[in-house]
């Protein structure tokens, strides 16, 4: 990760395990150990425990965004329910069936880990999202609205002393909250659950990146996994297997985190359940209070690298996180705070913002992934999903709308750096817009339709 300093990393211990050595056969390989690839072998090892499950890892387990992400375990899904409606085969009821999938998934992140001894730092403190100018407010009580127009309606509309009942920001007109979201520690979650599933007798080979992926084998420079399923897991990282260099875009967001704060602080800054915490401006936001008495905040604002490039070096972008500094400094009337860490990574965007999951029969090829930055709990519901369909299970959850589902691919560069770098850019200008007209911004509504609204 380059210069970069990861709070996550920096706050838990890792175990190195050793790469690939030689051909090997397997019942299910999976490429990746991130949440997802992990959650799918937690799942199959307990299902089945004469399963022999393969995991390879190109880095060390959690090295992409399940161990730099904001620590949101939310029920956020990375299109609208109206969106998923729309999709071949849906419905609303399916769209609404989703959410509630996504809702009771937050509970089973914390039952899972709480039952195999995962001290992740796991509390449902539920999000609070702050509206700070007219603009913003007109937004929220919108979404509130067609919350409940699509039920289940467990978005609400809080008032300014309500907020300030949970939280005191600067400029505050009011805010939505759900109560379905609970913080978490990325690090010690992912960590913790690569320990659980070697316990369950899945081997995870790090330092082995895959190059193919084909029916029956992943591919690696140190020999291949021979296996009926092959699971693709890999998210922003998926450009680089052979074939898929269009598949998902890598976006990057970026995040730093203050120091220990005071009890003198925190009485006046509130968040004592520690919800998860953001605003209504277009360019997201995302912060939360840590177990251990920090703020950790991020955002977007990073470019988008040409031909999908990944490097350590773009985890840090001074400007960025300089900007993320005087955000969190401005939204809490923080004058004398110090940060101590700062980093990122990229994320994978489909071509249209909708995550998915699904097994090729034919082939045995399985993947999931595509989740915007929504992933912390939505590789949980793909885990159990990848499960009960590579296990040939007829379940509810092998009948939700985004199982199947199949993005086109982004176009061809420089097409694809010039659309999302200009989306991205899009989005900092709604904001500049609205602070100009005090209205809502032409730009934002010109792009909802190509960010999942």
């Amino acid at each position: 990760m380059g210069c970069a300093l990861n709070l996550w990393s920096t706050t838990t211990s890792a175990t190195e395990r050793p790469g690939l050595a030689g051909d090997r056969d397997a019942d299910v390989a999976i490429v990746g150990a991130g949440y997802t690839g992990l959650w799918t072998a937690y799942y199959l090892a307990k299902a089945d425990p004469s399963l022999r499950i393969v995991v390879l890892e190109a880095h060390t387990a959690g090295f992409g965004a399940s161990g730099r992400n904001g620590g949101w375990c939310s029920a956020l899904f990375p299109v609208s329910s109206r969106r998923l409606a729309s999709l071949p085969g849906s419905s609303r009821e399916a769209a609404i069936e989703l959410h509630r999938a996504m809702q009771a998934t937050v509970n089973e992140v914390g039952l899972v880990t709480a039952a195999e001894g995962i001290d992740c730092d796991y509390h449902k403190g539920g999000t609070i999202v702050l509206a700070r100018t007219p603009v913003q407010l007109a937004r929220a009580r919108a979404e509130v609205a067609a919350a409940h127009e699509w039920g289940p309606g467990d978005l609400r509309f809080l008032e300014p002393d309500e907020v300030a009942a949970q939280v005191r920001a600067t400029k505050v007109l009011g805010a939505t909250f759900t109560p379905h979201c609970a913080a978490i520690h990325p690090g010690k979650l992912v960590r913790g659950l690569a320990a659980v599933v070697e316990r369950l007798g899945v081997t995870i080979h790090e330092h082995t990146p895959v190059h193919t992926i084909e029916p029956g084998r992943a591919i690696t420079s140190y020999g291949g996994v021979r296996a009926d399923v092959v699971v693709r897991a890999t998210e922003g990282f998926t450009p680089g297997l052979a074939g898929e260099s269009r598949a998902v875009a890598p976006v990057y967001s970026l995040m730093v985190a203050t120091e220990p704060l005071d009890a003198a602080v925190w009485e006046r800054i509130g968040l004592a359940d520690r919800p998860t915490f953001g605003d209504h401006r277009h360019l997201i936001i995302y912060g939360q209070r840590t177990a251990d008495g920090r703020l950790a905040f991020g955002g977007r604002g990073a470019p988008y690298h040409f031909r999908s490039r990944i490097k350590p070096s773009y985890d840090e972008i001074p400007r960025v996180f300089k900007g993320l500094q005087a955000t969190l400094r401005e939204l809490f009337d923080l004058t004398e705070v110090q940060f101590t860490h700062a980093w990122g990574g990229p994320l994978g965007i489909p071509r249209d913002w909708c995550a998915s999951v699904g097994l090729d029969r034919g082939s045995g090829l399985a993947w999931a992934g595509g989740y915007v930055g929504d992933g912390v709990s939505t590789t949980n519901l793909a885990g159990r999903t990848l499960t009960d369909l590579i296990l040939g299970r007829d379940t509810g959850l092998v009948r939700l709308p985004w199982v199947g589902h199949r993005s086109r691919q982004w176009e061809a560069e420089p097409l694809r750096w010039l659309g999302i770098n200009a989306g991205l850019r899009g989005m900092t200008l709604a904001d500049m817009e609205e602070r100009v007209t005090r209205r809502e911004s032409r730009i934002a509504r010109l792009m909802a339709p190509l960010v999942g609204h």
